[in-house]
């Protein structure tokens, strides 16, 4: 008798749907982006049918939120910018626009009102930690946004 298991159509479609990822970490108990799970609004929508922004917009989020979990409460999450001296972005926001725009919202370390507009042939994001804007106020915590955001569709 054969232990393999028989998925349905559907079962089949939305497993393609699932991004496949893959981390490695000197340290192997380093957290992995691959082991967190996949939020069910990420799978509603087959790939063939997102945009590359989407499609990018969307990977970056699971991206960010293991990136924060990892973070004490001191830290925020921020975006480092290579060529030039344009600094790093404190991540509060995060969009696209189809069929290829991924955008950032935020502020630099001097508070000013900060946007990243960027073309997905050209995103290369760099992570970074920055003190916590306000000293009394809790971290905040894009990627978990981010992520209730796909879970919710």
């Amino acid at each position: 008798m054969d232990d393999k298991m028989i998925n349905t159509a559907a079962e089949a479609y939305e497993a393609d749907a699932i991004p496949c990822r893959h981390d490695v970490h000197c340290d192997p108990d380093t957290p992995n982006a691959e082991n967190q799970p996949v939020p069910s609004g990420v799978a509603k929508t087959p790939m063939e049918k997102k945009s590359p922004a989407r499609w990018a917009y969307e990977r970056i989020i699971l991206y960010l939120k293991n990136f924060e979990e990892n973070l004490d409460n001191e830290h925020e999450v921020a975006m480092g910018f290579t060529g030039g001296d344009v600094g790093v972005l404190r991540i509060e926001g995060m969009g696209y626009y189809d069929p290829d725009i991924v955008t950032f919202y935020g502020s630099d370390r001097t508070g000013a009102k900060t946007q990243l507009i960027q073309h997905v042939t050209q995103l290369n994001v760099m992570l970074r930690t920055l003190p916590k804007a306000v000293e009394t106020a809790a971290p905040t915590r894009i990627g978990f946004r981010l992520a209730q955001d796909l879970e919710e569709g």
